[in-house]
């Protein structure tokens, strides 16, 4: 019993482990998922705001991370090729062999095979032909490649050209300043000549809101040109130290404002409150399924300190538990087992409660017959002694023997009662079964009968013996065992009329030895035989004149329990009474031969 009782203890620690831990992996997956949804939703956005930027690398970087490459076949997302076809770009993928791989928007002529020199020079060069060139290389599981990006560079053309028809040591002269100032303004742009300082020297065509140029404004020019105004491509002169530049105002002017960074914030505010309320929303949801089980439980205690156990659980509160076909609800059934051991428990403290009141009405019931029998032997005794007292009689042989008699009778039975409760109270703290030994059944229940049967004083009762066929051997107590067998007996003689016959017999069923007390008197009622072994219970259809508190069965009783044996009475009013008892025989395996 208790290695089940600890393999269910065992497994509702289990199951309520796994339902928590599930719920908890659950909650950090959901919160998972939004962290991994929202940082995707960062980058995308992120790779957005650099599809809008100008800056070649940005555009490689970007498109490199989502570019998937196995072998000689290439696969971009679809939108790509419309964004770089829209900013002008063309786009070459060559392998570690030199040859293209993947080609988009390529112009007419650009080779499909590069050596290795040609590489290098337009990496350093960052052109080819007419056009300007970003490079990047990217190394990914042993599979080398290098990304070319390229755009027309009309302008760094044409300045070029310009330099080569205008320029006399660096500088634009005079005789054709008027023309290359017109040529610059047709195109909308501002042709400006700096010296090796920054210093504008000449401008021509629209004029330029700039008197010099700082050591790191044309680096920034070139890193960050979503950030300027203008469109500018430059031609420098090493041998006179001057520059060229080509200033074109942009077509759309949209200031960035820092977009990416505005973005993100954007984007971890809403992810903060997301989770906020997805936070908020899971302790509402736990607070309320496992909170709602706990008031639950705490109104029951209510009822159960107010003695209430026959309702623990009010009918709209079972319906709240339990749905169709009386089945758990599934907010309820991860507590089936508290919920069905609470009713359990209220039902052994209902069930207590009326125990305890009976033992009170029974205990009522003895003190009131113990009071009477202990009064009429007291008052017998007493009503001798005054006499005897007095001196007023003459007293013969005869008549003292006479009063000498009744005083004795009414002693004796006072000290049986009081033996009576000391086997109450020594059965209570120290059972039979302490010293057994081998005990011969035929044998001992004989002798048993045998003192009945030679007693002169129950001359109008008639015994019977019927042995078994085979001997039969228990453990028991022998002295607590006659105990056992007088009290029984005594019980049938005591509430029968004369002329009863009273039979104990013996057989073997399996492994059991059994001893059945069979009288044919009066019987028993319903409610006698439910009380009979009641430690305070005195059978209601009995003389009131028979002596006896009710303790000769209960006696029994716990005899019978100390020596793990049964004992069952069978009767109906006027056909007599058969009380049944079984003992484990000592050849059983059940039954030890030692205790």
């Amino acid at each position: 019993m208790k290695k089940q009782e600890k393999f269910k203890r065992s497994r509702i620690a289990r199951r309520l482990g796994l339902h928590f831990t599930a719920q908890l992996f659950t909650t950090w997956l959901l919160v998972l998922v939004i962290i991994l949804i929202s940082l995707f939703t960062i980058m995308y956005y992120i790779g957005n705001e650099q599809l809008k930027s100008d800056l070649p690398s940005d555009l490689l970087d970007s498109l490199s991370v989502e570019t998937t490459i196995e072998g000689d076949s290439v696969q971009l997302p679809s939108f790509w090729p419309d964004q770089l076809k829209k900013k002008g770009y063309w786009l070459q993928i060559i392998n570690e062999s030199g040859q293209q791989v993947y080609a988009l928007n390529v112009p007419e002529g650009m080779p499909e095979q590069y050596s290795a020199a040609d590489l290098l020079r337009i990496s350093d060069t960052r052109r080819l032909n007419e056009y300007q060139i970003t490079t990047l290389y990217e190394e990914i599981l042993g599979s080398r490649n290098l990304y070319l990006l390229g755009r027309k560079d009309s302008d760094g053309t044409r300045l070029e050209e310009w330099y080569e028809l205008y320029s006399k040591n660096g500088q634009v002269p005079t005789s054709v300043a008027e023309t290359l100032s017109d040529k610059a303004e047709s195109i909308g742009a501002s042709l400006v000549v700096l010296d090796e300082t920054g210093l504008i020297v000449q401008n021509f065509g629209l004029p330029s809101d700039k008197r010099t140029y700082g050591a790191l404004d044309l680096i920034k020019l070139r890193q960050q040109p979503a950030k300027s105004k203008f469109e500018v491509s430059y031609y420098y002169d090493p041998s006179s130290k001057y520059t060229w530049l080509l200033e074109r105002p942009r077509e759309s002017e949209e200031p960035t404002n820092q977009p990416i960074f505005r973005t993100f914030l954007i984007i971890s505010v809403i992810i903060g409150i997301a989770i906020l309320l997805l936070s908020l929303g899971l302790a509402v949801w736990h607070g309320y399924r496992y909170g709602g089980p706990l008031l639950l439980f705490m109104r029951g205690f209510e009822r159960m300190g107010r003695g209430e156990y026959e309702q623990v659980f009010t009918d709209k509160e079972r319906r709240k538990i339990f749905g169709k076909n009386n089945r758990f609800r599934a907010r309820y059934k991860l507590y089936h087992e508290v919920i069905a051991g609470f009713s359990d428990m209220a039902d052994k403290l209902a069930f207590a409660r009326s125990e305890r009141l009976r033992l009170e009405q029974s205990r009522e019931e003895w003190m009131t017959g113990i009071s009477h029998d202990l009064r009429t032997p007291l008052t017998t005794i007493q009503g001798y002694g005054h006499l005897l007292e007095s001196g007023q009689f003459s007293w013969n042989e005869d008549e003292l023997r006479e009063v000498g008699g009744a005083i004795r009778e009414k002693s004796t039975y006072m000290l049986e009662l009081l033996q009576d409760f000391s086997l109450t109270f020594e059965l209570k703290n120290h059972t039979p079964g302490e010293k057994l030994e081998p005990l011969e059944l035929n044998e001992f229940v004989r002798r048993a009968v045998l003192r009945y049967v030679n007693d002169v004083t129950l001359q109008n009762v008639a015994f019977d013996f019927e042995e078994s066929a085979t001997s039969l051997r228990i453990l028991a107590n022998p002295k607590w065992f006659q105990r056992l067998l007088d009290n029984l007996i005594s019980n049938a003689v005591k509430h029968n009329p004369p002329g009863t016959e009273i039979v104990l017999s013996l057989k073997r069923e399996r492994e059991f030895a059994f001893i059945t007390v069979r009288d044919n008197g009066v019987g028993m009622d319903e409610e006698t035989q439910s009380r009979l072994f009641d430690r305070y219970y005195r059978g209601t259809n009995t003389d009131e004149g028979i002596d006896g508190v009710g303790l000769g069965m209960s006696i029994a009783y716990a005899v019978v329990a100390a020596h793990k044996g049964t004992i069952k009475v069978e009767s109906n009013i006027g056909e007599g009474t058969i009380i049944k008892l079984s003992f484990p025989e000592l050849t059983s395996p059940t039954c030890d031969t030692k205790q």
